[in-house]
């Protein structure tokens, strides 16, 4: 006679270690891009920001007595914020950004499954606020030529020229007048498919930015992968992105004055964070809705407003602040889009006497 257990009833084997360990799989190939782009020191920033959320971790579970290492959470929050910081950032910064994750945003509220929002994109966020200077301070990846500006992303160059007032937007002539190049290889894939060499350079990722944001091709491969693994679905990921691009073909040249519908859309789509939080940032189970129609107006939401403060805001990047106001507001997704219970029919108020 078998025994039933009390619901829920799990029928999957993916816990929340393995889904972990699925996760950090995919983050891999993107850190050895970064390393082999911006060299030892990427490596470096990468192990200090994961020993310092794993260490965290293991002396705030000494005092309430919780041994929570070992399901790896802590190793992709880590590792997260590693990707998200510049090659050549002071180590203490990684060091602060790790703890204040793991600490005020996770242990403090209870831990894992109880943060309100993605403690890797918090902990991000608090040292982007408190060391804007360091981590503004970019290098160019050995690829291009040693004259290349290295203080500025693509995303920052563009933002200056708006800003300035320029008329008629034009990515190739803003990032070529500011010192970027292009490698060969670009410039060979981008004549043969009639693309500007600095999208094919983006999508590679032999452009300036955080150590693990830069390649759009191995972010794409990274996030292709938990959704064949079915650690996350596609539903965020793509609607994030197709909503963030549509905004940016109809809206994105009014700043420049090139008016509807005349917005670049690839350049901004591999450029920044954005790869990096769709597919592993804004898919956190924790901190979004539970159901396909939440997540769904969940991602529109996330690429509203990264659009919106690339384009009107002052931040050349919005990719982390999108995502943590859609954290915010998931709660209330949640509420207005949950299902029905079964069985339940609603109530018909009766018709008014006359």
């Amino acid at each position: 006679m078998k025994r039933i257990s009390a619901s829920p009833h799990v029928h999957s084997s993916m816990d929340i270690r393995k889904s972990m360990l699925f996760v950090i799989i995919a983050l891999v190939p993107s850190c050895l891009w970064g390393i082999y782009a911006f060299g030892l020191r990427a490596l470096i920033v990468l192990a200090v920001s994961t020993v310092s959320a794993v260490l965290c971790e293991y002396l705030l579970g000494l005092i309430d007595r919780k041994n929570t290492t070992g399901d790896l959470s802590a190793v992709v929050t880590g590792l997260l914020i590693g990707m998200n910081m510049p090659p050549q950032i002071p180590l203490y910064i990684p060091v602060i950004a790790a703890c204040f994750a793991i600490f005020v945003v996770k242990w403090t509220f209870g831990g894992l499954g109880c943060n309100w929002m993605n403690p890797a994109l918090a902990g991000r966020v608090f040292v982007f606020f408190s060391f804007t200077t360091s981590m503004n301070a970019f290098s160019a990846p050995r690829a291009l030529a040693a004259d290349t500006l290295a203080s500025a992303t693509p995303l920052s160059a563009v933002k200056t020229a708006i800003s300035s007032g320029v008329q008629h937007l034009d990515y190739e002539g803003v990032l070529s007048s500011l010192g970027h190049s292009c490698t060969p290889l670009a410039q060979s894939i981008g004549s043969a498919l009639g693309i500007s060499p600095y999208t094919v350079d983006a999508f590679i990722g032999n452009v300036g930015g955080c150590i693990g944001e830069v390649s759009a091709l191995l972010l794409i491969a990274g996030g292709v992968f938990l959704i064949a693994s079915k650690v996350i679905t596609w539903h965020i990921p793509v609607v994030y992105l197709a909503s963030f691009s549509l905004l940016s073909w109809v809206f994105g040249g009014v700043r420049a004055g090139d008016g509807l519908f005349a917005g670049e859309v690839l350049m901004p789509l591999f450029t920044g964070g954005l790869m990096l939080g769709a597919f592993f940032m804004a898919t956190d189970w924790v901190t979004t809705p539970t159901t396909k129609k939440g997540e769904v107006i969940f991602a529109a939401g996330c690429g509203f407003f990264t659009f919106l403060i690339r384009y009107f805001g002052s931040l050349a990047e919005g990719v982390s602040l999108a995502i943590i106001l859609m954290n915010i507001l998931t709660p209330t997704i949640d509420r207005f889009v949950r299902p029905r219970k079964f069985g339940y029919v609603k109530p018909v108020r009766e018709a008014k006497k006359k």
